[in-house]
């Protein structure tokens, strides 16, 4: 299987307003173009587009192709699994909406710590083996945001996972909040392939300066600069695929492109992709570096860092629709304190060899997160 694939989160729409106005004229070229060039997986899930999103994968692939031909993952939208008997009948239901007897892959969507301990209270795991068991499901895995520490206790518990979904890219690969290259590297370990979302961090590394792109420029002028964050992650050994949200026919003409005969990155292009990170880290709203000092004296244990770099990413994207930053802000809060405890103390801003405005940066925080 080739690494790209195709993934309906993101389609082209008529009314930018609203996410069910999909052109389905232009979606079938897009699905054309990408099966044209031997490309196969194609990602969706339950809550994607209103809820139409496996719909839309019926009607613009299931319905136009033969069924071997092509490779379908979706997910169970945890949010909604509020009883044993929830995981069955969300399951089937997918299965009508995408018109099909089985699924190549089948994932517990966005999992976290509530969400883990949810599905251990509604057997969610147990169902995925059942439905693999009898057929009606190829491979079990799950999506991911949430920290290492948790990742190594359900893969410990789940043994039976067959694949991660891992938000990978090359600015979160050393987020200390998202854990990409921890989470990857205990993935590689343990022998679990990994499936990556959000390899261009929902556009924003397109939109990057523009001293960083002529950087890309002037080695690569013919290469995209979104192609450089796609390599990124295709590059990592243990990756199977990378997904990316097409919304239009050149993103599908591009993808297709450079990945048809994938080549790696050298190390040339890997010390000016280490440049590229560090002018945009430098742009970033607020210049934390994440020494940690800050944390010790807090007598609240609010996660200092761990929230800058949340807030910096998240300005940073261009998706406003989605922010995977507010979801692991979320997951994160419902062990940690929030951004608005701050109670102003002061003791962070004497403890910051960076001399930063601690106080107001949580605030900014918790304007964007916590409301």
């Amino acid at each position: 299987m080739k690494k790209l694939g195709f993934g309906f989160m993101r389609l082209p729409v008529v009314d930018a307003n609203d996410a069910t106005s999909v052109d389905f004229e232009l979606l079938c070229k897009m699905v054309d173009k990408f099966m044209a060039g031997g490309f196969t997986y194609f990602d969706t899930a339950y809550v994607y587009h209103k809820e139409q999103s496996e719909i839309f994968l019926r009607k613009a692939l299931v319905e136009r192709y033969p069924r071997d031909s092509f490779t379908i993952a979706t997910k169970l939208p945890m949010p909604k699994v509020n009883s044993a008997d929830d995981n069955a009948k969300l399951f089937n239901e997918e299965l009508k909406k995408c018109g099909v007897e089985y699924f190549d892959y089948y994932l517990l969507h966005a999992m976290n710590r509530e969400r883990f301990e949810k599905a251990q209270k509604y057997g969610s795991w147990e169902f995925l083996k059942e439905m693999k068991a009898v057929g009606k499901i190829k491979n079990i895995g799950f999506s991911f945001h949430g920290d290492v520490v948790l990742l190594e206790e359900m893969l410990k518990l789940w043994p039976e996972t067959e694949f991660v979904q891992l938000q990978i890219n090359y600015i979160d690969w050393e987020n200390p909040s998202i854990q990409a290259k921890e989470c990857y590297d205990l993935c590689t370990k343990m022998g679990k392939p990994v499936i990556v979302m959000e390899p261009i961090k929902g556009g924003s590394l397109v939109n990057i300066p523009e001293e960083a792109q002529k950087l890309f420029k002037d080695y690569a002028p013919d290469a995209s600069v979104a192609s450089w964050a796609m390599r990124y992650a295709a590059s990592l050994e243990n990756v199977m695929v990378v997904l990316s949200g097409m919304s239009n026919m050149d993103h599908v003409n591009d993808n297709t492109d450079y990945m048809q005969d994938f080549r790696p990155l050298n190390d040339e292009e890997y010390t000016i992709i280490d440049k590229v990170v560090e002018i945009i880290n430098s742009s970033i709203a607020i210049p934390c570096t994440a020494c940690n000092y800050c944390v010790d004296g807090c007598p609240v244990g609010i996660p200092i860092p761990k929230y800058f770099a949340l807030y910096n990413a998240d300005l940073q994207s261009l998706n406003k629709g989605f922010s995977p930053q507010q979801t692991y802000y979320t997951n994160m809060t419902i062990t940690l304190p929030t951004a608005s405890q701050c109670i102003g103390c002061g003791q962070c801003e004497s403890a910051c060899p960076q001399h930063l405005a601690i106080i107001d940066g949580l605030k900014l925080v918790s304007e964007r997160f916590d409301k």
